[in-house]
C-alpha cells in the first residue's frame, strides 16, 4: 500500500512559552495538491518549515514520501524541491552559473540540458547570463522556481508563490503546479491566496493558533477562511 506524501501526527512546536503548533495531524495523499491557509502566525509557515526539514517538531511524527523528518531528512531533501520567500540563489551569480551550482550539489545528469529546458519553460532563457541581483521580484520567483525543479523531486513546497508576482509569473506558477500534479507530483502550497487555493489545491487545511480548524474540499476551506473561522485574528 502506498504510503501518503506526508503524515503529521500529534506535532507540536514550541518557541519557549509559546506553541506555535498545537497538537497537529493531517495526511496528504501523493499526486495531490496541498493547501494550507491560514493568517500570519497561525502555524502554516511553521508547519511546512518542519515538511522541507528545516525546523524539528519538539513533540510529534512527521512523515514526508515516507521518511521520517529527524532521522531520515536527508532522503527527504533529496527528494523535496523547495521554494521559499527568498529564493536562495547567490546574487552576483549569473542564473546559468547559479543553478549549475544547485544542480552540481544534487548530481543533476546532463545539467546543461536541463538548466536550458526549465529556463525556456519559465520564460528566462533570455536572462542566463545576467546576475540574479538585476532580476525583478516576478523573475526571482521563475528562478526559485528553476533550482527547486532542477533535480526532477516528487514534491515540490512552496511557500507564498504568489505574493508580489505579475500576471505572467503567476500564469506561469499556476501552470508548474497543475502539470506537477498532473504528473503524479505532490504539492505542498502555503499562501493567502484563497481564490488560487480554491481553484489549484484537491486538498486544503486551515490552521489558527497553531491548530488545525478545518480540513477537507478546497473550496469550502477557502469559504470557512473567507468567513474567519481559521484566518480571522
Amino acid at each position: 500500500m502506498t504510503s501518503p506524501a506526508l503524515r503529521v501526527h500529534n506535532v507540536w512546536k514550541r518557541f519557549g512559552s509559546r506553541d506555535a503548533l498545537a497538537g497537529v495531524s493531517l495526511e496528504a495523499p501523493r499526486g495531490s495538491c496541498f493547501a494550507m491557509l491560514g493568517h500570519n502566525g497561525s502555524g502554516k509557515t511553521t508547519l511546512l518549515r518542519i515538511l522541507a526539514t528545516l525546523s524539528a517538531p519538539t513533540e510529534g511524527e512527521a512523515q514526508v514520501l515516507g521518511h521520517a523528518v529527524g532521522a531520515e531528512s536527508g532522503a527527504i531533501r533529496g527528494k523535496i524541491g523547495v521554494v521559499l520567500d527568498r529564493h536562495l540563489l547567490p546574487r552576483d551569480f549569473a542564473l546559468r552559473d547559479a543553478l549549475r551550482m544547485y544542480a552540481d550539489l544534487y548530481g543533476v545528469r546532463d545539467a546543461n540540458a536541463r538548466i536550458e529546458d526549465l529556463a525556456a519553460r519559465l520564460g528566462l532563457a533570455r536572462r542566463l547570463r545576467d546576475p540574479v541581483r538585476t532580476f525583478s521580484r516576478g523573475m526571482g520567483q521563475r528562478a526559485s522556481i528553476c533550482r527547486a525543479l532542477l533535480h526532477d523531486p516528487e514534491m515540490l513546497i512552496l511557500d507564498e508563490p504568489f505574493t508580489g508576482l505579475d500576471a505572467a509569473a503567476l500564469a506561469i506558477t499556476d501552470e508548474v503546479i497543475q502539470e506537477t500534479v498532473a504528473e503524479g507530483r505532490t504539492v505542498v502550497l502555503v499562501t493567502h491566496d484563497l481564490e488560487r487555493a480554491a481553484r489549484l489545491a484537491t486538498h486544503s487545511v486551515v490552521l489558527s493558533n497553531g491548530k488545525k480548524t478545518f480540513d477537507g474540499d478546497p473550496v469550502e476551506a477557502a469559504a470557512a477562511a473567507t468567513a474567519g473561522r481559521g484566518l480571522a485574528g
